[in-house]
C-alpha cells in the first residue's frame, strides 16, 4: 500500500498576504485625521471673518449714533452738518470724521456723507430728515460695506 501523501498548498501562509494592511489603516487614518484639521482651521478663518466684520458693523454703527446724538444737541446749526464726502468736511464734523477714518478699515478712501433736509414723504411737522451713511472696506474684502442710519431731528 502505498503512504498517502499530502498536497502542499501553492498559496503562502495568510500572515504574508496580510503583511502591510496595517500601515494601509495608519495611513487612511492620518488622511482623514489631516482633512479634519483642514476643516477646523477653514472654520476658524470663517470665525475670525464673521468677528471681524461684527465688530466694523458695531462701530460703524456706534459712529452714526454718536453724530446723530450730537446733531440732536445743535438743532439750530443742522444746515452746518451737511456733506457729500468731497473737498474737506466742515468744521462741525472734522473731528468725527477724523474718527470714523481711524476706527474703521478703508474709511479715509470711503468718506462718510450726511444728508440734511426735509422729508420728501412725511409732513414739516415731523423735523427735519438726516441721512448719516458711514463706509468703509476690510483689506481682505473686495466689497464696499456701508452703515445708513436715517432720523428726523425736529
Amino acid at each position: 500500500m502505498r503512504p498517502i501523501r499530502m498536497r502542499k498548498d501553492r498559496r503562502p501562509p495568510t500572515s504574508k498576504l496580510q503583511s502591510g494592511v496595517m500601515l494601509l489603516e495608519a495611513l487612511i487614518g492620518i488622511l482623514i485625521f489631516s482633512l479634519g484639521i483642514l476643516a477646523l482651521v477653514g472654520m476658524q478663518a470663517t470665525a475670525v471673518r464673521a468677528t471681524t466684520d461684527a465688530r466694523d458693523r458695531t462701530e460703524a454703527s456706534n459712529l452714526a449714533s454718536q453724530l446723530v446724538g450730537q446733531m440732536w444737541l445743535d438743532r439750530a446749526n443742522l444746515a452746518n452738518y451737511a456733506w457729500d464726502g468731497t473737498n474737506s468736511p466742515p468744521a462741525a464734523i472734522a473731528n468725527w470724521v477724523n474718527q470714523v477714518e481711524n476706527s474703521l478699515p478703508g474709511a479715509a478712501a470711503n468718506s462718510p456723507t450726511i444728508t440734511v433736509g426735509a422729508s420728501a414723504s412725511l409732513p414739516a411737522a415731523v423735523g427735519t430728515e438726516v441721512e448719516v451713511v458711514v463706509f468703509w472696506q476690510n483689506p481682505t474684502d473686495p466689497n464696499l460695506h456701508q452703515f445708513a442710519i436715517t432720523a428726523y431731528i425736529n
